[in-house]
């Protein structure tokens, strides 16, 4: 079985350098190092092709966004008005 560097890695995949990195960091990919070179068996690239493509998406917040707060003068409406 080949070896692949993470630059072919990437090209094959379409995608960076880095996050192929990631993949590996993560986990998701099987690496070995040689030397400082991160090498990855080709047919390990299986292991990654049912990936959705593209940036995940964040995660929305749940807490409510805060109200602005009031200057002095609106504070003084406010209360005036009974709110």
């Amino acid at each position: 079985m080949d070896y692949l560097t993470t630059e072919q890695v990437a090209e094959q995949l379409g995608i960076s350098i880095r996050r192929v990195q990631a993949m590996v960091k993560a986990g998701r990919l099987p690496a070995e190092r040689f030397g400082r070179a991160l090498m990855i068996r080709e047919g390990d690239l299986s292991l990654v092709a049912d990936r959705k493509p593209g940036r995940p998406a964040k995660e929305q917040e749940l807490a409510p966004t805060p109200k602005k707060s009031l200057g002095r003068k609106e504070a003084k409406k406010a209360s005036e008005n009974g709110q």
